[in-house]
């Protein structure tokens, strides 16, 4: 049996030699490093399942349960199918491919809740440390002020009001004593050097930082946050405004501190945060040298008053009373015109020209630069300036006085009557006319409200009445008369408007009627010695209000010393009126209090000094200087008739119960002798 011969393999054509398949070899060597680059053995290694844990937990939990009954009737346990699917999972891992696995979401993990107390007590740390910071170098931490707001966003009220004081503290410490402008496009694109830079990037940081505190402030103090305490955070928010005010009145955002304020005064509850905001804008008066934070406050005022139609507190018009112009304005005002005051010098008078050499002028020329550039860059205000801004402000204010005459609002007569009388002398004389003309008109009107009163007090006597009503006035209408008429004396007091009384057509002799009519009835009202504050005007018991609180005696004879003894020509009172009065309050003093009846005789006294010639024969019972009867209830001074009559009051006041009086009338009657 022949054997075939074994075949050999060909090697002719696709052989190589050992130097080709070396070649070969490094171009795969090449190409699995080239693709090995793009390898991630890390990544791969995380996202394969882990299976320790999870198979250890699930045989521990397996072996708790029961086995199963399969579809061969046989009896396996949860081990054994385990095993199945665990294989599955391998092969599929063999061909690389992941297994699907079922994600567990697990919660995260809660905050450990830090105590109140702890939390307290670490932002008081962080806001040391940032007022240290601040206080220390402030331009190196302009982000601070940010900060600070951040850590009073917290929702504990301890940590707020922390914040709002402390921001406060250090606002008051860092503001310099300029305005902040904002910076143009202009000058962000200038050059600058590094100070500079430091310095703007700082002012911006503070300025913006500022103004989110004073919106923080204004939300906190209309009570947005809900407070419990004794001292409720929006109290604390309004002590922090009007301290800004009061502190920086000349920093940006004067108007937002002004608004915060002005809107608590326009509440008509009076509590302690009302009068710390009232009291924060008499300082602010009293401090203002420029006249532009108070005009600004004059006209926030003003138009609060006149939306709320002049429903508001009477202290509030008596802030009118704090201005500096009331005493520094030299001008004269109505309520839409100023007039300013020519002092007559006319044109400068020429100085003598000194000579000086060309080096000298150099010099002073320089030297008048410098000063102007030091007066402007600190801010100082010309008297021409600050002129202007005293006359925008007197016109806010007449203009708020005589829109309350002319709406006759009762609760804010006294205080804007007073207020007439104290601007007399700044009240323009061609309006004088207009005034006095109002002024009679209310005390017209005041007498027919005082009967539409009683008529309905009178109906209404079954009616209850709220005692907690806090909003409740009490009217007075002898004492707005007692008012307007010193009003009107005071009008020509204050200027030369008597020695124009004809060409002005000033006549006071209504007033005049007016209160010889009222003075038996004011000698019987049982609150004669008692003010405004005693009788209880618009619950004025509980305020410190220091306008207005004249008792009637005070008014009645401020009233008689402009009729009897009026200033500017002493002499010139008609002995008929002389006459009628003194029998009028000869008589009222028997019915008046005891210290009524010394001011009625110390008046009497410095009439009769003044012109006792023209009334002694009223103290001589054998003659009578004139015929007829005696009229005290006449409708005029002059048909009163006094000179028919003797002042026979005397007898019994030297028989008074007050040792003071009976001296008083003593010393009347020795001055009558020595008269004779």
């Amino acid at each position: 049996m022949s054997s075939h011969p074994s075949k050999r393999r060909k090697l002719a054509d696709g052989a190589q030699s050992s130097d080709g398949a070396a070649v070969s070899d490094t171009k795969i060597q090449k190409q699995f490093f080239k693709s090995a680059q793009s390898w991630n053995l890390e990544e791969d290694y995380e996202n394969r399942p882990r299976k320790g844990k999870k198979e250890k937990k699930r045989k521990a939990a397996d072996a708790t349960k029961l086995p199963i009954r399969v579809a061969e009737g046989t009896w396996v346990t949860q081990e054994e199918e385990d095993a199945e699917i665990a294989s599955d999972a391998e092969w599929l891992e063999s061909e690389g491919e992941e297994a699907p696995e079922e994600e567990e979401v697990q919660p995260e993990p809660e905050a450990p809740k830090i105590p109140e107390r702890e939390q307290i007590r670490r932002a008081q740390e962080e806001m040391a440390k940032i007022a240290t910071q601040l206080n220390e170098d402030p331009e190196e931490h302009p982000g601070a002020f940010k900060a600070l707001a951040k850590i009073g966003d917290s929702e504990i009220l301890a940590i707020k009001k922390l914040a709002i004081v402390t921001q406060m503290t250090v606002y008051k410490d860092v503001i310099p004593g300029y305005r902040i402008r904002p910076a143009s496009e202009d000058v962000a694109k200038e050059k600058l050097s590094k100070d500079v830079k430091r310095l703007r990037v700082y002012e911006q940081a503070m300025v913006t930082g500022y103004y989110q505190y004073i919106k923080t402030l204004g939300a906190l103090a209309g009570g947005s946050v809900r407070d419990k305490s004794k001292q409720p955070i929006s109290s604390i928010a309004l002590t922090c405004a009007c301290t800004l005010l009061n502190a920086v009145p000349h920093f940006n955002f004067r108007g937002e501190l002004l608004k915060i304020i002005i809107k608590k005064l326009s509440y008509r509850n009076i509590d302690k945060d009302f009068i710390k905001c009232r009291t924060a804008l008499e300082t602010l008066f009293h401090e203002d040298e420029d006249g532009q934070p108070a005009m600004e406050a004059i006209s926030v005022l003003t138009k609060m008053m006149k939306a709320r139609n002049y429903q508001v507190d009477e202290s509030i018009l008596n802030l009118f009373l704090h201005l500096r112009l009331l005493s520094e304005f030299s001008g004269k005002a109505s309520r839409d015109t100023v007039e300013k005051q020519d002092d007559g010098s006319g044109k400068k008078p020429k100085q003598k020209k000194e000579f000086r050499t060309k080096r000298e002028r150099k010099l002073l020329k320089e030297q008048k630069e410098a000063e102007k550039v030091m007066a402007h860059a600190d801010a100082a205000v010309s008297y021409e300036e600050r002129e202007r801004m005293q006359s925008e402000t007197l016109k806010m204010v007449f203009a708020s006085y005589f829109r309350i005459l002319k709406m006759r609002i009762p609760n804010l007569m006294g205080a804007c009557l007073e207020g007439l009388a104290r601007y007399s002398h700044l009240i323009n004389q061609d309006f004088f006319g207009d005034l006095l003309e109002a002024l009679k008109d209310l005390i017209r009107y005041s007498e027919k409200d005082a009967e539409k009163e009683d008529d309905s007090d009178d109906e209404n006597k079954e009616d209850e009445v709220d005692e907690d009503d806090e909003h409740e006035f009490v009217r007075d209408t002898s004492r707005e008369a007692l008012l307007c008429t010193v009003t009107a004396f005071a009008l020509l007091e204050g200027q030369d408007a008597h020695n124009a009384r004809s060409d002005l057509h000033l006549d006071l002799s209504f007033f005049i009627t007016h209160l010889f009519q009222s003075l038996l009835t004011l000698s019987v009202n049982p609150d004669l010695e008692l003010g405004a504050q005693s009788l209880q005007l618009q619950n004025s018991v509980r305020r410190n209000n220091r306008i207005n609180l004249q008792t009637t005696t005070v008014l009645l004879i401020k009233c008689l010393s402009g009729v009897l003894l009026p200033p500017w020509n002493i002499r010139s009172v008609a002995p008929l009126r002389l006459a009628a009065f003194t029998k009028q309050l000869m008589s009222g003093s028997l019915q008046v209090p005891e210290k009524s009846a010394q001011a009625l005789l110390g008046l009497l006294a410095d009439v009769l000094h003044t012109h006792g010639r023209k009334i002694s024969s009223l103290w001589n019972t054998e003659e009578r200087k004139g015929d007829g009867t005696y009229k005290p209830l006449a409708a005029t001074v002059e048909g009163s008739n006094p000179f028919a009559s003797t002042v026979w009051e005397g007898e019994l006041l030297r028989r008074h119960y007050c040792p003071k009086v009976r001296e008083s009338v003593k010393q009347l009657e020795k001055s009558i002798k020595s008269i004779k």
